[in-house]
């Protein structure tokens, strides 16, 4: 009998070694009552950049960082991406995935969303929906979490105004604007995917981009506390302007509005704002150019990529102008 039992046991552990899966350790207690100490067969997933919103989870767009999460030992673990609902091959593409020791964690990375030239913010299905898949021994069938990509980042019209400060220089002002034909659905100040994030606005005495693009290379002069929602709503006090009765007698700051959607993706607005000692002079809008020697996107603020300066409007006696641009 024992020599009978034996060979059984030999048979079914070869039995799992023929389908290529492993035995896994039974949780605690397991088999000692219906329900009590079983384990999920389906692990949990996370990407290094998503975030949930109302309920659904949102990943930037680019490479991130996949993990896979078993409650125990579990081999082997196939992952897929799935690039969109109506797609007939299934799962989609895999990512070759690295356990830990244990195997209990896998981790490996994706180019999440289908960009064109390589630009996560020109997706060809921008906030498409699809699933992420994971193929285990021990599932039946694929364990399915559902992803939305967000590779387009926040727009907003900004309006700025200024009025004398009761100290000295000009208290300046960057809201939304009111609603109005122009700019109506969605709302100027807003994201088409993950959601508005948060807002940042930086005034510099001189170039902040002359030797760096993507951090400012010097200490904003002023700066607004960063606004964490929807309108924009900032008041730098008391900046101070030109000199009177001085040759040239203006002085220019490089405003730089920086505007976050909840996945990370990152719109900038850059104007050149000359004051006088009580007044706007004028607000010049620039876009990001492509540095021909380091091929970085950035903006140099000079005259050659400066824009059109911006004719003030005037509402109630006081002239305001517009950077940034809604929704297209």
């Amino acid at each position: 009998m024992k020599k009978l039992l034996l060979v059984l046991l030999v048979v079914a552990l070869a039995s799992f070694l023929f389908v290529g899966c492993l035995p896994t350790t039974p949780a605690e207690g397991e088999g000692e009552g219906e329900g009590e100490g079983e384990v999920g067969i389906c692990p949990t997933v996370s990407v290094t950049s998503q975030v949930e919103v109302a309920g659904k989870t949102y990943i930037k767009a680019g490479k991130q960082t996949v993990t896979v999460t078993f409650a125990v030992p579990t081999e082997p673990v196939s992952v897929y991406v799935g690039s969109g609902l109506k797609t007939t091959a299934l799962p989609g593409d895999e990512i070759v995935m690295y356990p830990n020791a244990d195997k209990t964690v896998y981790t490996g990375t994706f180019v999440f969303g289908t960009a064109v030239s390589g630009d996560p913010s020109a997706l060809t299905n921008p906030c498409g929906e699809a699933y992420i898949y994971v193929e285990t021994c021990e599932t039946c069938a694929y364990c399915k979490y559902p992803y939305k990509v967000d590779g387009v980042g926040p727009a907003s019209k900004i309006e700025i105004s200024a009025k004398v400060c009761s100290c000295s220089g000009i208290d300046l002002f960057f809201k939304t604007p009111t609603i109005t034909a122009d700019c109506s659905t969605p709302v100027c100040c807003g994201d088409k995917c993950s959601g508005f994030g948060s807002y940042a606005i930086d005034l510099y005495a001189s170039d902040p981009f002359d030797k760096c693009c993507d951090v400012p290379c010097i200490t904003p002069a002023y700066s607004c506390p960063a606004g964490v929602a929807c309108p924009i709503d900032c008041t730098l006090s008391c900046v101070a302007g030109g000199v009177t009765d001085v040759a040239g007698g203006v002085k220019t700051y490089y405003a730089v509005a920086t505007l976050l959607d909840n996945v990370g993706n990152r719109t900038r607005y850059y104007a050149t704002i000359t004051l006088d000692t009580d007044s706007i002079v004028s607000v010049v809008p620039h876009t990001e150019n492509l540095n021909p020697s380091t091929g970085v996107w950035c903006t140099t603020f000079d005259n050659v990529s400066a824009g059109a300066a911006v004719t003030p409007v005037t509402t109630y006696g006081v002239d305001y102008y517009t950077i940034g641009d809604c929704y297209k």
